[in-house]
């Protein structure tokens, strides 16, 4: 008989990496394996009671960036829960649907008429850049499995126009030829979720889709540290290493 464990999954760091991280990020070299699963770090936490909870810390990247990193003790409460709990069910329709909507300019307002013309003209070249880009980046697994420049542009940055530019950042931030060729693998809360669903384990969310956007949708520009307009402009000077200057 299976016991009531449970374990929750929760999301590390946030949404604004620092421009150490962001080099990192450009770094597509592989990590060396440890030698031991001694040398490995859990972030896994037991909540004692009888039978114990688990809380554990996931990162928003390709789970196959990190599976091998994860030690047995938390692949183990993972396959013993029989409860596994997510930051967001990113296996609901509704929810996907929600994030997308909260990332809109209210009112019908247009990301032209809140940005200065000219980052609105620097962000567009880019994007345009990014698009044309996007078949070289591409790898033959991704086009085996019907994945195309065109559908991939549009289903990251389709409707850019219109969204808060907080969030154009961030996708922006995410339009780097290292995300692009990951695109099709789940990210690791993503994989869990769909791996407890294949499991038939009781699966749920701790957070609703507005309690994660109106925050974020409502810092002003002095807890930002950097304006939007800034936080932009510093993305995409990192990201087109001046191709469009």
């Amino acid at each position: 008989m299976q016991l009531n464990l449970t374990l929750i999954c929760f999301v590390f760091g946030g949404f604004l990496p620092d421009a150490a991280a962001r080099r990192e990020q450009m770094d597509t070299g592989q990590c060396d394996l440890p030698r031991s699963q001694g040398e490995l770090n859990s972030f896994l936490w037991t909540i004692r009671r009888d039978p114990p909870a688990y809380l554990f810390g996931t990162i928003h990247v390709p789970y196959t960036r990190v599976w091998d990193f994860i030690p047995d003790n938390s692949k183990a409460a993972f396959q013993a829960s029989s409860s596994v709990y997510f930051e967001l069910d990113l296996t609901d329709p509704y929810t996907i649907s929600g994030l997308a909507s909260c990332q809109m300019l209210p009112h019908g307002e247009n990301l032209q008429d809140v940005l200065p013309r000219e980052l609105y003209r620097r962000l567009k070249r880019h994007l345009d850049y990014i698009k044309l880009m996007l078949p070289h980046w591409m790898t033959p697994d991704q086009r085996g499995k019907g994945l195309y420049a065109d559908y991939l542009f549009n289903a990251i940055a389709g409707n850019w126009e219109r969204k808060r530019p907080v969030w154009v950042m961030l996708m922006v931030n995410s339009l780097t030829e290292t995300d692009i060729r990951s695109r099709g693998v789940p990210v690791l809360d993503l994989y869990l979720a769909q791996e407890a669903e294949r499991m038939k384990k009781t699966t749920g969310a701790v957070e609703r889709v507005e309690e994660q956007c109106h925050p974020l949708n409502g810092l002003n520009f002095s807890q930002w540290g950097l304006s939007e307009e800034e936080q932009i402009q510093f993305t995409l000077a990192y990201d087109s290493c001046d191709v469009l200057s």
